[in-house]
Protein backbone atom coordinates (compact mmCIF):
# COMPACT_ATOMS: atom_id res chain seq x y z
CA UNK A 1 0.00 0.00 0.00
CA UNK A 2 2.85 2.40 0.81
CA UNK A 3 4.76 1.80 -2.55
CA UNK A 4 1.46 2.81 -4.55
CA UNK A 5 0.92 5.75 -2.57
CA UNK A 6 4.49 6.87 -3.18
CA UNK A 7 4.33 5.98 -6.96
CA UNK A 8 1.33 7.96 -7.23
CA UNK A 9 2.93 10.79 -5.23
CA UNK A 10 6.03 10.55 -7.42
CA UNK A 11 4.06 11.02 -10.71
CA UNK A 12 1.96 14.28 -9.57
CA UNK A 13 2.42 17.49 -11.76
CA UNK A 14 5.16 20.20 -10.36
CA UNK A 15 3.19 22.60 -8.28
CA UNK A 16 3.42 26.06 -10.15
CA UNK A 17 0.61 27.86 -8.49
CA UNK A 18 1.37 29.07 -5.45
CA UNK A 19 -0.13 32.26 -5.58
CA UNK A 20 -3.76 30.61 -6.56
CA UNK A 21 -3.36 28.42 -2.88
CA UNK A 22 -0.26 26.59 -0.95
CA UNK A 23 0.03 23.61 1.13
CA UNK A 24 -0.22 23.94 4.53
CA UNK A 25 2.80 24.19 6.36
CA UNK A 26 3.22 20.72 8.79
CA UNK A 27 4.25 23.16 11.64
CA UNK A 28 0.37 24.56 10.91
CA UNK A 29 -0.76 21.23 10.28
CA UNK A 30 0.51 20.14 13.85
CA UNK A 31 -1.22 22.94 15.57
CA UNK A 32 -4.49 22.64 14.43
CA UNK A 33 -4.65 18.88 15.11
CA UNK A 34 -5.50 18.99 18.98
CA UNK A 35 -8.15 21.41 18.13
CA UNK A 36 -9.94 18.79 15.92
CA UNK A 37 -9.83 16.12 18.23
CA UNK A 38 -9.54 16.77 22.69
CA UNK A 39 -9.42 20.54 21.89
CA UNK A 40 -13.10 21.80 21.10
CA UNK A 41 -13.92 24.84 23.89
CA UNK A 42 -15.53 28.40 22.78
CA UNK A 43 -13.41 31.04 23.20
CA UNK A 44 -16.53 33.04 24.52
CA UNK A 45 -16.97 30.56 26.98
CA UNK A 46 -16.19 31.78 30.59
CA UNK A 47 -15.06 28.04 31.89
CA UNK A 48 -11.85 26.30 31.19
CA UNK A 49 -12.76 25.17 27.81
CA UNK A 50 -13.20 28.65 26.64
CA UNK A 51 -10.48 30.19 28.48
CA UNK A 52 -7.98 27.48 27.06
CA UNK A 53 -9.61 28.29 23.57
CA UNK A 54 -9.78 31.89 24.01
CA UNK A 55 -5.57 31.59 24.57
CA UNK A 56 -5.13 29.90 21.39
CA UNK A 57 -6.67 32.51 19.82
CA UNK A 58 -4.91 35.44 21.68
CA UNK A 59 -1.43 33.27 21.01
CA UNK A 60 -2.49 33.39 16.61
CA UNK A 61 -3.77 37.19 16.68
CA UNK A 62 -0.03 38.07 17.68
CA UNK A 63 1.36 35.88 15.61
CA UNK A 64 -0.47 37.48 12.66
CA UNK A 65 0.31 41.18 14.49
CA UNK A 66 4.32 40.01 14.32
CA UNK A 67 4.43 39.72 10.41
CA UNK A 68 3.21 42.73 9.51
CA UNK A 69 4.87 44.93 12.35
CA UNK A 70 1.06 45.61 13.70
CA UNK A 71 -0.32 45.63 17.62
CA UNK A 72 -2.77 42.73 18.37
CA UNK A 73 -5.71 44.56 18.96
CA UNK A 74 -5.11 45.57 15.48
CA UNK A 75 -6.00 42.47 13.95
CA UNK A 76 -9.59 41.05 13.10
CA UNK A 77 -10.41 37.36 12.15
CA UNK A 78 -11.89 36.93 8.72
CA UNK A 79 -13.30 33.80 6.89
CA UNK A 80 -10.78 34.91 4.05
CA UNK A 81 -8.94 37.45 2.16
CA UNK A 82 -12.83 37.94 0.07
CA UNK A 83 -14.45 39.19 3.48
CA UNK A 84 -11.47 41.00 4.37
CA UNK A 85 -11.11 43.74 1.46
CA UNK A 86 -15.48 43.99 0.88
CA UNK A 87 -14.89 44.79 5.18
CA UNK A 88 -12.09 47.47 3.91
CA UNK A 89 -14.18 49.05 0.61
CA UNK A 90 -17.94 48.35 1.60
CA UNK A 91 -17.59 48.42 5.37
CA UNK A 92 -15.77 51.89 5.25
CA UNK A 93 -18.47 53.03 2.63
CA UNK A 94 -20.94 54.16 5.60
CA UNK A 95 -18.42 56.41 7.36
CA UNK A 96 -17.44 58.38 4.44
CA UNK A 97 -19.12 59.62 1.16
CA UNK A 98 -17.30 60.69 -1.82
CA UNK A 99 -14.72 59.24 -3.76
CA UNK A 100 -12.90 56.26 -3.65
CA UNK A 101 -9.30 55.78 -5.47
CA UNK A 102 -7.91 52.09 -6.49
CA UNK A 103 -5.63 50.79 -9.56
CA UNK A 104 -7.05 48.56 -12.65
CA UNK A 105 -5.05 45.69 -11.29
CA UNK A 106 -6.89 45.00 -8.29
CA UNK A 107 -8.13 41.69 -7.33
CA UNK A 108 -12.47 41.32 -7.75
CA UNK A 109 -12.47 41.24 -3.87
CA UNK A 110 -11.72 44.94 -4.32
CA UNK A 111 -12.44 45.60 -7.82
CA UNK A 112 -16.40 44.61 -7.64
CA UNK A 113 -16.42 46.03 -3.70
CA UNK A 114 -15.88 49.43 -5.34
CA UNK A 115 -18.63 49.04 -8.33
CA UNK A 116 -20.95 48.61 -5.73
CA UNK A 117 -20.28 51.72 -3.84
CA UNK A 118 -20.09 53.42 -6.99
CA UNK A 119 -23.15 51.96 -8.62
CA UNK A 120 -25.03 51.13 -5.78
CA UNK A 121 -24.26 53.64 -3.03
CA UNK A 122 -23.03 56.44 -5.52
CA UNK A 123 -19.65 57.12 -5.13
CA UNK A 124 -16.97 58.89 -7.19
CA UNK A 125 -14.27 56.70 -8.51
CA UNK A 126 -11.03 57.42 -9.76
CA UNK A 127 -8.61 54.27 -11.29
CA UNK A 128 -5.22 54.72 -11.02
CA UNK A 129 -3.63 53.33 -14.30
CA UNK A 130 -0.51 50.96 -14.81
CA UNK A 131 2.07 51.05 -17.02
CA UNK A 132 3.60 48.77 -19.39
CA UNK A 133 5.11 46.30 -16.51
CA UNK A 134 2.15 46.64 -14.05
CA UNK A 135 3.09 48.87 -11.77
CA UNK A 136 0.60 51.62 -10.92
CA UNK A 137 2.27 55.08 -12.29
CA UNK A 138 2.99 57.05 -9.61
CA UNK A 139 2.88 60.77 -11.07
CA UNK A 140 0.07 59.98 -12.73
CA UNK A 141 -1.54 59.44 -9.64
CA UNK A 142 -0.39 62.26 -7.47
CA UNK A 143 -1.94 64.45 -10.00
CA UNK A 144 -5.54 62.62 -9.86
CA UNK A 145 -5.49 62.16 -5.72
CA UNK A 146 -4.88 65.81 -5.74
CA UNK A 147 -7.49 67.10 -7.35
CA UNK A 148 -10.79 67.52 -5.61
CA UNK A 149 -12.85 67.36 -7.93
CA UNK A 150 -15.40 66.44 -8.22
CA UNK A 151 -15.25 65.28 -4.34
CA UNK A 152 -11.94 64.89 -2.56
CA UNK A 153 -10.51 61.43 -1.81
CA UNK A 154 -12.30 59.40 1.32
CA UNK A 155 -10.94 55.94 0.95
CA UNK A 156 -7.86 54.17 -1.03
CA UNK A 157 -7.39 50.57 -1.76
CA UNK A 158 -4.61 49.74 -3.05
CA UNK A 159 -2.99 46.27 -4.12
CA UNK A 160 0.83 45.58 -2.48
CA UNK A 161 1.07 42.58 -5.16
CA UNK A 162 -0.14 42.12 -8.40
CA UNK A 163 -1.56 37.98 -7.90
CA UNK A 164 -1.18 37.85 -11.67
CA UNK A 165 2.01 39.16 -12.89
CA UNK A 166 3.35 39.44 -8.93
CA UNK A 167 4.19 43.28 -9.11
CA UNK A 168 4.81 44.78 -6.50
CA UNK A 169 2.70 48.42 -6.13
CA UNK A 170 3.80 51.71 -4.83
CA UNK A 171 1.43 51.15 -1.70
CA UNK A 172 3.92 53.99 0.48
CA UNK A 173 4.02 56.32 -2.31
CA UNK A 174 0.71 56.69 -3.03
CA UNK A 175 -0.03 56.47 0.97
CA UNK A 176 2.32 59.73 0.86
CA UNK A 177 0.44 61.31 -1.64
CA UNK A 178 -2.54 60.53 0.06
CA UNK A 179 -1.49 61.96 3.05
CA UNK A 180 -0.25 65.23 1.47
CA UNK A 181 -3.30 66.01 -0.30
CA UNK A 182 -6.46 63.91 1.40
CA UNK A 183 -5.67 63.74 5.13
CA UNK A 184 -8.68 62.63 6.42
CA UNK A 185 -8.94 59.55 3.61
CA UNK A 186 -8.74 55.79 4.42
CA UNK A 187 -5.89 53.77 3.16
CA UNK A 188 -6.22 49.78 2.78
CA UNK A 189 -3.79 47.21 1.03
CA UNK A 190 -4.96 43.94 -0.22
CA UNK A 191 -1.92 42.42 0.88
CA UNK A 192 -2.91 38.86 0.46
CA UNK A 193 0.01 37.73 -2.27
CA UNK A 194 2.71 39.80 -0.18
CA UNK A 195 2.65 38.63 3.36
CA UNK A 196 4.82 35.63 3.73
CA UNK A 197 6.67 36.05 0.77
CA UNK A 198 8.26 39.88 0.98
CA UNK A 199 8.93 41.93 4.73
CA UNK A 200 5.05 43.74 5.43
CA UNK A 201 4.97 45.92 7.66
CA UNK A 202 2.50 48.11 7.98
CA UNK A 203 3.90 51.35 9.85
CA UNK A 204 6.21 51.77 7.01
CA UNK A 205 3.51 51.15 4.73
CA UNK A 206 1.36 53.80 6.92
CA UNK A 207 -1.75 52.15 5.83
CA UNK A 208 -4.68 52.38 7.63
CA UNK A 209 -5.90 49.07 6.90
CA UNK A 210 -4.32 45.67 5.36
CA UNK A 211 -5.76 42.56 4.39
CA UNK A 212 -3.66 39.20 5.18
CA UNK A 213 -4.83 35.75 3.70
CA UNK A 214 -3.87 32.36 5.85
CA UNK A 215 -4.32 30.13 2.42
CA UNK A 216 -1.68 32.03 0.39
CA UNK A 217 0.86 31.48 3.25
CA UNK A 218 0.70 27.84 4.22
CA UNK A 219 -1.69 28.17 6.56
CA UNK A 220 -5.32 26.51 6.01
CA UNK A 221 -8.03 27.94 4.03
CA UNK A 222 -11.46 29.45 5.37
CA UNK A 223 -9.27 32.63 7.71
CA UNK A 224 -7.33 35.75 6.59
CA UNK A 225 -7.29 38.78 8.92
CA UNK A 226 -8.19 42.74 8.22
CA UNK A 227 -5.22 44.90 10.03
CA UNK A 228 -7.00 47.85 11.57
CA UNK A 229 -5.02 50.88 12.76
CA UNK A 230 -5.64 52.03 16.15
CA UNK A 231 -7.84 55.23 16.37
CA UNK A 232 -9.44 54.35 12.94
CA UNK A 233 -13.20 53.60 12.74
CA UNK A 234 -13.49 49.77 12.39
CA UNK A 235 -15.31 48.91 9.32
CA UNK A 236 -19.15 48.37 9.59
CA UNK A 237 -19.96 44.65 9.51
CA UNK A 238 -21.10 42.77 6.55
CA UNK A 239 -23.40 40.48 8.83
CA UNK A 240 -24.84 40.48 12.39
CA UNK A 241 -24.19 37.94 15.20
CA UNK A 242 -23.05 37.34 18.44
CA UNK A 243 -20.39 40.16 18.74
CA UNK A 244 -17.19 38.62 18.18
CA UNK A 245 -14.19 40.21 16.24
CA UNK A 246 -15.72 43.36 17.65
CA UNK A 247 -18.63 42.84 16.45
CA UNK A 248 -16.99 43.14 12.98
CA UNK A 249 -16.79 39.45 12.14
CA UNK A 250 -19.12 38.34 14.20
CA UNK A 251 -19.67 34.18 14.69
CA UNK A 252 -17.97 31.76 17.12
CA UNK A 253 -14.40 32.13 16.48
CA UNK A 254 -12.81 28.83 14.19
CA UNK A 255 -9.77 27.77 16.59
CA UNK A 256 -8.06 25.23 14.79
CA UNK A 257 -8.19 27.45 11.42
CA UNK A 258 -7.10 30.02 13.56
CA UNK A 259 -4.35 28.49 14.88
CA UNK A 260 -3.21 27.03 11.84
CA UNK A 261 -3.18 30.35 10.31
CA UNK A 262 -0.95 31.90 13.58
CA UNK A 263 1.52 29.40 13.23
CA UNK A 264 1.72 29.72 9.30
CA UNK A 265 2.76 33.69 10.28
CA UNK A 266 5.40 33.19 12.71
CA UNK A 267 6.66 30.16 10.32
CA UNK A 268 6.88 32.84 7.56
CA UNK A 269 8.03 35.24 9.72
CA UNK A 270 11.00 32.93 10.85
CA UNK A 271 11.82 31.43 7.05
CA UNK A 272 11.37 34.86 5.50
CA UNK A 273 14.52 35.79 4.53
CA UNK A 274 15.90 32.73 3.19
CA UNK A 275 12.97 31.16 1.97
CA UNK A 276 12.52 34.39 -0.24
CA UNK A 277 15.94 34.26 -1.75
CA UNK A 278 15.79 30.24 -2.16
CA UNK A 279 12.85 30.61 -4.37
CA UNK A 280 13.95 33.86 -5.96
CA UNK A 281 17.15 32.02 -7.31
CA UNK A 282 15.15 29.35 -8.58
CA UNK A 283 12.76 31.60 -10.55
CA UNK A 284 15.62 33.12 -11.80
CA UNK A 285 17.39 30.21 -13.07
CA UNK A 286 13.98 29.07 -14.60
CA UNK A 287 13.51 32.08 -16.54
CA UNK A 288 16.77 32.09 -18.11
CA UNK A 289 16.67 28.00 -19.12
CA UNK A 290 12.96 29.21 -20.90
CA UNK A 291 14.78 32.39 -22.74
CA UNK A 292 17.67 29.89 -23.36
CA UNK A 293 14.84 27.47 -25.18
CA UNK A 294 11.91 29.71 -26.17
CA UNK A 295 12.97 32.77 -28.73
CA UNK A 296 10.11 35.39 -28.31
CA UNK A 297 9.40 34.58 -24.81
CA UNK A 298 8.88 38.16 -23.07
CA UNK A 299 8.34 38.37 -18.88
CA UNK A 300 6.14 40.42 -17.32
CA UNK A 301 7.16 43.18 -14.55
CA UNK A 302 11.02 44.02 -15.88
CA UNK A 303 12.10 46.56 -15.02
CA UNK A 304 10.16 47.05 -11.14
CA UNK A 305 9.90 44.99 -8.40
CA UNK A 306 8.05 41.83 -8.59
CA UNK A 307 7.53 39.04 -5.95
CA UNK A 308 10.25 36.60 -5.79
CA UNK A 309 8.21 33.56 -6.06
CA UNK A 310 6.31 34.67 -9.55
CA UNK A 311 7.45 34.09 -12.93
CA UNK A 312 4.86 35.96 -15.76
CA UNK A 313 5.91 35.15 -18.91
CA UNK A 314 4.17 35.55 -22.04
CA UNK A 315 4.61 32.71 -24.78
CA UNK A 316 4.78 33.74 -28.45
CA UNK A 317 2.35 32.41 -31.35
CA UNK A 318 0.53 29.99 -29.06
CA UNK A 319 -2.10 30.14 -26.31
CA UNK A 320 -1.63 29.65 -22.96
CA UNK A 321 -4.24 27.40 -22.35
CA UNK A 322 -3.28 24.81 -24.87
CA UNK A 323 0.07 24.62 -23.27
CA UNK A 324 -1.13 23.70 -20.31
CA UNK A 325 -3.17 21.35 -21.54
CA UNK A 326 -0.18 19.61 -23.81
CA UNK A 327 2.09 19.77 -20.15
CA UNK A 328 -0.12 17.45 -18.13
CA UNK A 329 3.29 17.39 -15.66
CA UNK A 330 3.06 20.53 -14.76
CA UNK A 331 0.01 22.66 -12.65
CA UNK A 332 0.14 26.41 -12.88
CA UNK A 333 -2.07 28.86 -14.62
CA UNK A 334 -2.94 31.07 -17.32
CA UNK A 335 -2.85 34.62 -17.84
CA UNK A 336 -5.86 36.77 -18.23
CA UNK A 337 -8.80 35.94 -20.78
CA UNK A 338 -9.53 38.00 -23.99
CA UNK A 339 -12.29 39.60 -25.18
CA UNK A 340 -12.50 37.93 -29.17
CA UNK A 341 -14.90 40.66 -30.09
CA UNK A 342 -12.99 43.30 -29.25
CA UNK A 343 -9.21 42.16 -30.15
CA UNK A 344 -8.47 43.65 -26.91
CA UNK A 345 -6.58 41.78 -24.03
CA UNK A 346 -8.91 41.85 -20.82
CA UNK A 347 -8.09 41.95 -17.07
CA UNK A 348 -4.30 42.74 -15.75
CA UNK A 349 -3.36 42.51 -19.21
CA UNK A 350 -5.58 44.72 -20.96
CA UNK A 351 -5.05 47.21 -18.14
CA UNK A 352 -1.05 46.80 -18.97
CA UNK A 353 -1.95 47.73 -22.75
CA UNK A 354 -1.65 44.56 -24.28
CA UNK A 355 -3.00 43.10 -27.54
CA UNK A 356 -5.30 40.15 -27.14
CA UNK A 357 -2.40 38.16 -29.34
CA UNK A 358 -0.09 39.40 -27.36
CA UNK A 359 -1.77 38.41 -24.15
CA UNK A 360 -3.09 35.14 -25.57
CA UNK A 361 -0.24 33.03 -24.52
CA UNK A 362 0.55 34.15 -20.71
CA UNK A 363 1.17 31.84 -17.98
CA UNK A 364 2.08 32.39 -14.43
CA UNK A 365 4.12 30.34 -12.90
CA UNK A 366 4.41 30.88 -9.03
CA UNK A 367 7.03 28.97 -7.15
CA UNK A 368 7.01 28.06 -3.48
CA UNK A 369 8.32 25.62 -0.80
CA UNK A 370 7.75 22.84 -2.52
CA UNK A 371 9.82 23.88 -5.21
CA UNK A 372 13.25 22.66 -5.36
CA UNK A 373 16.41 22.88 -8.16
CA UNK A 374 16.05 19.36 -9.66
CA UNK A 375 12.42 20.32 -11.00
CA UNK A 376 13.90 23.29 -13.39
CA UNK A 377 14.89 20.86 -15.90
CA UNK A 378 11.90 18.94 -16.21
CA UNK A 379 9.95 22.39 -16.23
CA UNK A 380 11.89 23.85 -19.03
CA UNK A 381 11.48 20.85 -20.93
CA UNK A 382 8.04 20.42 -20.56
CA UNK A 383 6.70 23.87 -21.45
CA UNK A 384 9.23 23.96 -24.10
CA UNK A 385 7.68 20.75 -25.66
CA UNK A 386 4.27 21.94 -25.14
CA UNK A 387 4.77 25.39 -26.86
CA UNK A 388 6.14 23.41 -29.80
CA UNK A 389 3.03 21.63 -29.89
CA UNK A 390 0.78 24.54 -29.56
CA UNK A 391 2.38 26.54 -32.07
CA UNK A 392 -0.04 28.06 -34.39
CA UNK A 393 -3.57 26.52 -32.36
Amino acid sequence: MSGRVADTVSTRPIYLDHNATTPIHPEAREAMLPWLGELWGNPSSAHAYGQTAAQAVALARTQVADLIGAEPDEIIFTSGGTEADNLAVLGSGPYLAGRLLTSTVEHPAVALATAVLTHEREWFFSSLPVAGNGRVMVKRAGSRIADPAPHPVNLVSLILAQNETGVIQPVKEIAALTRRYCKSAVIHSDAAQAVGKIPVNVQELDVDMLTVVSHKLYGPKGIGALYVRRGVSLPRSLRVGGGQEREVCPGTEPVALIVGFGRACAVANRDLEEEGARVQGLRDLLWERLREHIPGIVRSGEGTEVLPNTLHIRLPDCRGATVLANAPELAASTGSACHAQTGAASGVLGAMGLSASDARGALRLSLGRMTRGFHIGPITRALTRAWRDARGQ
